[in-house]
């Protein structure tokens, strides 16, 4: 630490602080265009120039370390001003030059009344210019279906290149020529391929980089703003939503250090205009072999007919969407008329048999940045968990980290040794004494992240438990770390399992209810948004889906009941580190559409079996009542069991198959019925598989 002066008032400050962060601790402004907290200094937009005392010129606050500061000749304190007038006069003169050839366009600019170079141009800058010379203009350049451009705005302040090379960890943008010729542009003019690629868009002061699916579509004091939590994955990133009127127009990230700092995927940030589309807004049944609307009174007596009959021929599959208030009145109510094939784990994963820290990324997702050693197994985190990968890659960086990989070679966007490919090659790591396993070793703290395509198989269990040994033998799980973890893929999975939406006794799990249904011994299959199953097993059983959107669940449903999506109704939602977090409703149910939650209670009242709730609030009452867990808003619990919990105890012991590990996730733009609901993902996923083309044809 440091004392330092800063406009005559004296303030103790770490030494590897920058002057920026120094003024800001002292509850100082300062202006800045290039600078950004998660990426490297730049130091050349020059608008966050201070003065310091004793140099010869003001110097760029973000570049500077108190550490270099000098102090006066007789030893007092170094000084810094923020507010002199020869700040004020230089930061009009970096004002004045960054407006030279700024087009003149605020009226028609996406960016209007959120742009950093408005603000910062009314409260930093002279009244007008001197410069009567031409703008220079610059040619557009196509960076996908999700980046408009509009590169003439540029001030080459460089944010989008550092974060496309540093956290995203894909290299595609650049800057060409230089002095007034410079450019920002992908190298080769082609659409970006990370998954992060939109944070770019928040991260650009002006209006050169945009949103093209948003654009010209509204202003931002028009729209209504939402905190909420993001299902399309199951880390839960913190978003915001803003709607006008009944629709959503834009998404956007929350700041959340812990789970995805402020950073969303495209798939989550772009998603929304297939909130729109494809949505069921009635009921729906099945009449001469075609869906036809009715009311909700007809629906529910045609539900309450079929669900009325031998629990043990009725099936139940929860899909990845559900929020747990859902889950919890679907269960409630399906344990009271004594069917127990209930099944959330639509994947035919092998995961909540055993305790909670069994399926939980135990570590924390900010666990990652004190990990020395990760084994990755059967999973692809870059199309899994977006963001997470992207914090790997940032422990990568520090050079502290070695990671490993058993299952199919892709690029991460961070090296790797890929230890192998299957099963065997993860149960034979264990008795080996060289190579990979001996950095897992050496390291103190451990990390193995078990990913769906190791636990969605038939040997699941004994994947898991061939997972729990090394994590044993490896010392993964100890007094306050925790490295046992496992990564789904689904955003419901967690709050379900929590919930013990499993088979009960006696009771068939996915596969036996699709099985059962093709074989004739399970009539009525209710699907609780789940469209990721085999719909032709299903055979000749009456269908009943609850869900939003007209996917593969509903084409094949002999009966719809519509719900809300994610967006239109508040909830919880447990992420896959055991964080429970809280939705809320940005916009209201289409149409005719009910809460999941509303609907089973309506259900339950029509087949005698009440539940005790009428309202949220009591439902979410007698849930944390029944699971305490579930009230813990927005804790992780962490390593906080590890000392009862026994990784070399899960899952069952037995041989392993050859197969190699697959990640489920095939297309990551098309991942769930909102994602494939969706034109622009639509796109995003024919410019994907473009870019492949090209890359395997240039190979």
């Amino acid at each position: 630490m440091r004392t330092i002066v800063i406009d005559g008032e004296e303030v103790t400050v770490p030494n590897d602080y920058n002057l920026l962060q120094a003024s800001e601790a002292a509850g100082r402004e300062i202006p800045r265009f290039c600078y950004h907290e998660r990426l490297s200094v730049a130091g050349n937009c020059r608008m966050c120039l201070v003065e310091l005392v004793g140099a010869p010129k003001p110097v760029a606050s973000c570049a500077f370390l108190v550490r270099d500061m000098r102090g006066g000749p007789n030893g007092e304190p170094p000084q810094m001003r923020t507010l002199s007038p020869l700040v004020k006069k230089a930061r009009e003169g970096v004002m004045e030059f960054l407006l030279i050839n700024h087009p003149l366009d605020c009226p028609i600019c996406d960016q209007g009344g959120e742009c950093d170079l408005q603000d910062q141009s009314l409260a930093y800058g002279r009244s007008g210019s001197r410069f009567d010379e031409n703008k220079r203009a610059v040619e557009e350049k196509y960076m996908g279906p999700l980046i408009k451009t509009e590169m003439t705005r540029c001030i080459q302040c460089t944010r989008c290149v550092r974060f496309s090379t540093e956290i995203a960890g894909v290299p595609e943008l650049g800057a060409i020529g230089r002095g007034e010729n410079m450019e920002i542009t992908t190298y080769l003019e082609q659409s970006m391929t990370s998954e992060l690629s939109g944070n770019v868009i928040d991260l650009c002061p002006v209006g050169a980089l945009t949103s093209r699916p948003y654009a010209f579509n509204a202003r931002p004091w028009e729209l209504t703003k939402t905190e909420t939590i993001d299902v399309m994955d199951a880390l839960g990133s913190n978003i915001r939503v803003d709607s006008r009127g009944g629709a959503v127009l834009r998404i956007m990230p929350r700041l959340h250090d812990d789970v995805n700092e402020e950073w969303i995927s495209d798939k989550s940030r772009f998603v929304w205009d297939g909130l729109g589309r494809q949505r069921l807004d009635r009921p729906f049944a099945k009449k001469d072999g075609k869906l036809a609307p009715i009311d909700w009174d007809e629906a529910l007596t045609i539900a309450e007919d079929k669900l009325s009959g031998d629990a043990s021929k009725i099936g139940v599959i929860a899909g990845d969407l559900n929020d747990v208030e859902g889950l919890y009145a679907a269960k409630e109510l399906f344990d009271a008329l004594g069917v127990t094939s209930i099944d959330a784990r639509q994947d035919g994963s092998k995961l909540g048999s055993g305790p909670r820290e069994s399926y939980l990324f135990n570590s924390t997702i900010k666990g990652i940045d004190q990990a020395d050693a990760i084994l990755i197994v059967g999973a692809n985190p870059r199309v899994e968990a977006a963001v997470m990968n992207a914090r790997i890659r940032q422990r990568w960086l520090t050079g502290k980290c070695e990671i490993g990989v058993i299952g199919e070679a892709h690029d991460l966007t961070y090296d790797y040794a890929h230890v192998g490919e299957g099963a065997k090659d993860l149960a034979a790591l264990g008795g080996k004494r060289s190579g990979f396993i001996k950095t897992l070793n050496d390291a103190e703290r451990p990390m193995i992240i078990l990913g769906a395509g190791a636990l969605a198989r038939e040997d699941g269990q004994q994947v898991l438990r061939a997972a729990g040994e090394l994590a044993d033998k490896i010392g993964a799980v100890k007094e306050s770390w925790n490295g046992f973890n496992v990564l789904h893929t689904a955003a419901s999975r967690v709050g379900a399992l929590d919930l013990g939406f499993v088979p009960g006794e006696g009771g068939r799990d996915t596969t036996a209810i699709l099985d059962a249904a093709s074989s004739g011994d399970v009539d009525t299959v209710v699907l609780l948004g789940a469209d990721e199953i085999d719909m032709a097993k299903l055979g000749s059983a009456f269908v009943i889906y609850v869900g939003h959107h007209g996917d593969k669940g509903a084409q094949r449903a002999d009966l719809i009941l519509p719900s809300a999506a994610y967006t239109e109704k508040p909830g919880l939602y447990v992420n896959t580190e055991g964080r429970v977090q809280m939705a809320e409703r940005a916009v209201f149910p289409k149409g005719d559409a009910k809460e999941d939650w509303a609907i089973f209670r309506a259900l339950s009242a029509r087949l005698g079996k009440t539940l005790p709730y009428d309202d949220l609030n009591a439902l979410r009452a007698k849930l944390i009542g029944d699971h305490e867990i579930l009230g813990q808003i927005d804790h992780a619990p962490g390593a906080l069991n590890s000392g009862e919990f026994k990784p070399a105890e899960l899952g069952e012991a037995g041989d392993v198959s050859d197969a190699p590990f697959k990640s489920p996730v095939e297309d990551f733009y098309f991942t769930n019925s909102i994602a494939r609901a969706s034109k622009t993902m639509a796109e995003c996923s024919a410019a994907a598989t473009a870019a492949r083309q090209t890359l395997q044809a240039a190979e």
